[in-house]
């Protein structure tokens, strides 16, 4: 498959220090909380029965979370708090990126390490804890030279799996800001590179393998009494620790630098730089997202710029890391603005539209958008060409009438967006069943008759490529969705930056985009992101 070229694996390797670095710090970091946590509640639930249970239900709630949505919690919990510390000390909280992370890495750990703690805890035989009281051995002696060290296995048994469980969990921070293993994953799986996605999946199970055997080798120690395999294991597993915290950083100053970073380096030393950091590029999960961020970079790496990647980010994260400053500039579309941020329903021409979002941004939150890029995106309604010519269904107002007999596919947001609300309602569409996909299968379920009609993207060239047609909206229920370029409030005024970016605006066709994003999602001689970004700054140029 075009896929496993050896530019996608010599990219692929590139990537794995930062990576896994990042991935490493947050597992440790998460794992040292837990356990600095949920060793003393264990001891105080095994010493008290009242309090053994509302604790192990508390944690047992905890794991009934799904760990995406207990990731996405954190970013709003996050942010309120860190409203109220401005408020308060002037201090603000990241609502994004390590803080999320950490803390909801933290409560999955927690369940398996109180378990198992005081189940080990309990199961210490009462005659010989009766035996060391007897001997004149006072609470804090009997806890700490008998109770613990006979209940060790069980305990570090429970530490096993809680890392296990940390190293996979973590996978899923991508989408919250934060650079992990993930970022192989959900990058791949959306622009279909198996490579990438394999790349995730190894070095992570790697990772958990490594950590569960030399923790493995501290419970072995503590079960037959062997000092030495005990120490061994507890010395790399210190040099882990250590290592963990400090990878990012030692990464990022090993990493090499590009012409265009030691010239913007060069240009700091001359004088008092207007940045004094990189410009930080968010993207969605999809492939358009990832190919406009990589053409976005580029275009800031030509004037000097150092400009670095935060993708994969969830669709209403991204503009939330964008006005509070925590990326500087990405791709959105118009009507994703108009109905989930400013919570209009009513329809308006795509100029007015565009004019009352550029004062509504600025006003509210100071972005600056920079100008429509010359494309549309928009949500659209699809279906195999054969299946519409033969129920003849052109439009949706066509489609209407078949729809108790047929299933609908939406990516997903869809089903949860106003704009299926709009369409829904305006249209009278009743399908028979309704089922989510991830966008990389969504078109290929609409192929293969899965589905009968999708919540297709109007500039992806799938809908080509799967020969489905695009169902017209005479309604207008559906409200234009320009992509526009938007810069956060601390970067809209930095000249560097829109001088660098200013010559993209209008420069981008719909046909295009489609064939820049139909080169990341074919199969057959497939391109990754950046490289359909240098063929698609190529096409702007002529």
């Amino acid at each position: 498959m075009g896929s496993f070229n050896l530019d996608n694996l010599n990219e692929q390797f590139g990537a794995l220090p930062g990576n896994l670095a990042n991935h490493l710090m947050i597992t440790v970091i998460a794992l040292a909380a837990g356990l600095a946590i949920s060793l003393p509640l264990a001891v105080l639930a095994a010493k008290r029965r009242r309090l053994r249970y509302p604790m192990l239900a508390g944690a047992s709630i905890i794991q009934t979370i799904p760990s995406l949505a207990l990731l996405a919690l954190m970013v709003p919990l996050l942010a309120a708090v860190g409203y109220l510390t401005v408020r308060a000390f002037g201090v603000a909280v990241a609502a994004l990126g390590f803080w999320p992370t950490i803390i909801a890495l933290t409560l999955y750990s927690m369940l398996p390490i109180l378990r198992n703690t005081v189940t080990g805890i309990v199961g210490v035989d009462p005659a010989l804890t009766e035996a060391a009281r007897g001997v004149g051995m006072k609470p804090r002696q009997v806890l700490f030279k008998v109770e613990l060290p006979l209940a060790a296995p069980v305990i570090i048994a429970g530490v096993r799996t809680a890392t296990v469980w940390v190293v996979g969990i973590a996978t899923l921070a991508t989408p919250v800001g934060q650079t992990c293993l993930g970022n192989y994953i959900f990058r791949g799986l959306q622009t279909r590179n198996w490579l990438m996605v394999l790349f995730g999946c190894v070095a992570a199970a790697l990772l958990a393998i490594v950590l569960d055997l030399l923790i493995g080798g501290v419970e072995r120690s503590a079960k037959e009494r062997r000092r030495g395999l005990g120490a061994a294991a507890l010395a790399a597993l210190a040099v882990i620790f250590v290592g963990g915290i400090a990878a990012p950083s030692v990464v990022r100053a090993l990493r090499p630098r590009s012409v265009a970073a030691v010239a913007a380096a060069e240009e700091q030393a001359r004088g008092p730089a207007a940045l004094g950091r990189p410009v930080r590029i968010g993207s969605k999960t999809f492939t358009e997202q990832y190919i406009l961020a990589a053409l976005i970079r580029d275009r800031l790496a030509e004037a000097g710029l150092d400009a670095r990647e935060k993708g994969s980010l969830g669709s209403t994260i991204v503009f939330d890391a964008l006005r509070t400053g925590q990326i500087d500039v990405y791709v959105d579309y118009s009507g994703t603005i108009w109905a989930n941020y400013m919570k209009r329903s009513d329809p308006a021409a795509p100029w007015k539209a565009l004019a009352e979002m550029d004062g509504w941004l600025a006003s509210r939150y100071g972005i600056r958008d920079l100008g429509p890029l010359g494309f549309e995106n928009a949500y659209a309604m699809a279906m195999r060409r054969e299946q519409a010519e033969r129920l003849g269904v052109r439009t949706l107002a066509d489609l209407a009438p078949h729809t108790p007999r047929l299933k609908v596919g939406g990516d997903y947001e869809f089903f949860g967006r106003p704009e299926w609300r709009a369409i829904r309602d305006a249209y009278g569409l009743r399908f028979a069943d309704q089922v989510s996909y991830d966008s990389t299968f969504m078109y290929e379920a609409a192929a293969k008759g899965y589905v009968d009609v999708i919540s297709a993207f109007s500039s992806d060239g799938r809908i080509a490529a799967f020969d489905l047609v695009v169902l017209s909206d005479p309604k207008h229920a559906l409200p234009p969705y320009d992509a526009v370029l938007l810069l956060s409030p601390q970067m809209a005024d930095q000249t560097d930056v829109v001088r660098a970016l200013r010559p993209l605006v209008g420069a981008i066709s719909l046909a295009m985009m489609q064939q820049a994003n139909n080169r990341v999602d074919r199969d057959e001689d497939k391109k990754t992101p950046d490289q359909a970004a240098r063929w698609l700054a190529k096409q702007i140029a002529k």
